[in-house]
């Protein structure tokens, strides 16, 4: 589930996904605002809480929106909050510093989130643990050709 606090926050829920599909992972987007619409957010919550489920959450500004969620269920919470130039990256504080028996995790790089994602899926899934692995693999593989490339620049 990929649950952001606006339509704002679109694109990088779409990059999220982009990533969460490279591991044959199912999703959904959400829009409600801790701030605005608790009571949908909590809707939400209460929907998926029979559910093998992964929150993403996706806010700018305070982003109060993942740590209200991981305050109202006991499913895992990833926070991809977007950068912001404007504040110079300063607003992933509120991301950060967050009350006492919240334990979202951040991340603050669609892939990130994606990658956390499936390997908490990937606890109780042989397959996809295999499927991260493979990724981690690739992910070494271009660190080794970019190695090899640039030593042969001189």
């Amino acid at each position: 589930m990929v649950l952001m606090g606006s339509e704002q926050d679109l694109e990088l829920c779409r990059e999220i996904a982009r990533h969460v599909e490279a591991f044959g992972l199912e999703y959904e987007f959400r829009v409600a605002s801790a701030h605005k619409t608790p009571e949908k957010v909590l809707g939400i919550l209460r929907e998926f809480e029979q559910q093998r489920i992964v929150y993403v959450t996706v806010a700018g500004r305070s982003n109060a929106l993942s740590a209200f969620v991981d305050a109202n269920t006991a499913k895992p919470v990833i926070a991809c909050p977007p950068y912001s130039e404007k504040f110079g990256g300063a607003d992933i504080y509120s991301s950060l510093r967050v009350p006492s028996g919240v334990a979202s995790l951040l991340t603050i790089e669609p892939e990130g989130a994606a990658v956390a994602a499936a390997k908490i899926f990937a606890t109780e899934d042989r397959a996809l643990e295999k499927n991260v692995r493979d990724y981690q693999n690739a992910k070494k593989r271009e660190i080794e050709k970019a190695d090899e490339s640039v030593r042969k620049l001189k």
